[in-house]
């Protein structure tokens, strides 16, 4: 008898036909063949092919095949001595295809833009060989697009969209300058995923003096301890090392201060610690000339209160041995010392011996040695000074050679604590030397007669490390308000900064720009002048 089927069985067995036949066309349909990684929407996309979001750069989840994709990350550069921070993804792709500023890349680069942009601009795109693209840059003034891997400190690093490979919060999502290309054709071992890998970045902020005194101290018992730092504490906050350079020793009995304070002799409250913390601070300079001012007992303490806070120092301690000894990080598998001392000036400033704690003292043989030897072991170095005091953008001839001693010795970075007016700056020897970086938290706001135009102005240097070395430098640049609180500066006082820095360095011709007026104050008070002040303004500018 034959075997009949419920109406129901049939319609089973009919979708499970289906269901199969469905699997077989999906798995029969190849993948797209990724291409690009592209992220503002702003940028056109005609001619690009979408892939594996580019945010995810975790090898985990990558095999070592050779077919699988290389993400490539690329750079918009410019010479170091460029006012431009950056630009729109619009903005680039206008000087792709109808030219302006020029832009140079070599012929990988620009044969892998090509295929994803189309021809660029005849004459305004053009390639370059690579061992000549740096120099063939500042020669023009060109910007540049250049892989992360070829970033060097003489270029500056443009923001596309305000993204930049260099930053913290870089999202490679939102990023134009990202190739994906197979892992066959990328030359790279297969293990290797990406030339990006944010796990190997540490970022580094280095700031001028500090001196929680005088009218910087008033303010702060006006409008709290936390008061001066801010409008810059997330800058502070977000770098892996924030470096303050603190001149002064905390001391319990510090009097209450004086703005108008004649005697240059200073401590600060205990209580004023709480700026150092909320910054962020992750390492203190001790090479100040004020270390002293209170004796050695106010230095215990101060060295004290650092510990507890689990704050390493460098350039000065409870002893010689100590106040010599670098300062060592290792970040993101990159190793970082900070090393420092203080230049005697006119031997007023006492400095650490065997028996009594202070100021690291310049012993060149010794820094020369020591900094040879951390460089050997694998140490980004960081030399530090507080060499004497000048209110002049030029360093004096004597320090240019200190600074650059510390350079031929093996630091990466050289960098000048002393200066309440900031200084020039130079690449020596493959290091970036910066004389003086001006004030971060002193009351120093032009204006007393005395004080030089552009006094308010100071510098905040951001350094990237990557991979074991210096691959970027930007200048962060603030104005000082309220006698005691750095801001960062609007636009256009940020290019008159820049524009006359890069002309005393050397670097670009002077373009005239307004002179920034004096903020009003905000906390009511009246300093007058500081007895001896002449006496301490020394010049390096040649008398006529």
């Amino acid at each position: 008898m034959p075997m009949k089927h419920s109406p129901r069985i049939i319609i089973i067995f009919i979708l499970i036909f289906a269901l199969s036949l469905s699997a077989c066309f999906a798995q029969a349909t190849p993948a797209p063949i990724p291409q690009a990684i592209v992220g503002p929407s702003s940028v056109p996309t005609a001619e690009i092919t979408f892939s594996t979001p580019a945010t995810n750069l975790d090898p985990a989840g990558m095999s070592n095949s050779q077919d699988d994709p290389f993400i490539r990350v690329y750079a918009l550069v410019a010479p170091f001595p460029t006012v431009t921070d950056g630009v729109t993804s619009d903005e680039l792709r206008s000087l792709w295809t109808s030219g302006g500023t020029p832009l140079l890349m070599d012929e990988s680069t620009l044969r892998a833009f090509t295929a994803i942009w189309g021809e660029p601009a005849s004459g305004s795109v053009r390639s370059v060989d690579a061992e000549r693209l740096q120099d063939v840059a500042w020669s023009e003034s060109a910007w540049a697009i250049v892989p992360f891997e070829s970033l060097n400190p003489i270029w500056k690093v443009l923001t596309i969209d305000g993204q930049s490979p260099i930053r913290k919060n870089f999202e490679v999502a939102k990023y134009p300058l990202v190739i994906s290309t197979t892992q066959s054709s990328s030359g790279v071992d297969p293990s290797i995923h990406s030339n990006y890998d944010p796990s190997k970045l540490t970022t580094i902020i280095m700031t001028g003096v500090t001196a929680l005194v005088r009218a910087t101290a008033v303010t702060m018992e006006y409008k709290g301890s936390t008061y001066p730092g801010e409008k810059v504490r997330d800058i502070f906050r977000e770098a892996d090392i924030m470096h303050v350079s603190n001149e002064i020793p905390f001391f319990t009995g510090c009097p209450f201060p004086k703005p108008e304070a004649g005697a240059l002799v200073f401590c600060s409250d205990p209580k004023y610690m709480d700026l150092i913390t909320d910054i962020g601070t992750d390492v203190i300079e001790l090479t100040g000339n004020h270390f002293a001012d209170y004796g050695p007992f106010a230095m215990y303490e101060t060295l004290d209160m650092y510990n507890a806070n689990h704050i390493p120092y460098f350039g000065g301690g409870r002893d010689l041995q100590d106040s010599l000894k670098p300062a060592l990080f290792d970040v993101n598998g990159n190793k970082i010392a900070f090393i420092g001392c203080n230049k005697p000036d006119v031997g007023r400033f006492p400095t650490a011996t065997d028996f009594q704690p202070g100021a690291a003292p310049c012993d060149f043989p010794y820094l020369e040695a020591k900094i040879n030897q951390l460089k050997a072991e694998g140490y980004v170095v960081i030399s530090t000074f507080q060499w004497n005091e000048s209110y002049d953008y030029k360093p004096n001839p004597q320090q240019v050679k200190d600074f650059r001693l510390m350079a031929d010795s093996g630091a990466s970075i050289v960098s000048g604590s002393q200066a309440h007016y900031a200084q020039t700056m130079e690449f020596h020897d493959g290091a970036f030397i910066h004389y003086g970086l001006g004030n971060l938290f002193f009351d120093q706001m032009g204006d007393q007669d005395w004080m030089p135009p552009g006094i308010r102005r100071l510098f905040f240097d951001r350094y990237v490390i990557y991979d074991g070395k210096l691959i970027s430098v930007e200048l962060i640049t603030a104005m000082l308000e309220d006698y005691s609180r750095p801001r960062i500066m609007n636009e256009a006082e940020r290019a008159g900064f820049l524009q006359e820095y890069f002309y005393y360095s050397g670097w670009m011709p002077l373009t005239p720009t307004p002179t920034p007026t004096i903020t009003p104050t905000l906390t009511p008070m009246s300093i007058p002048p500081l007895r001896g002040t002449p006496s301490l303004l020394p010049t390096n500018t040649p008398s006529q």
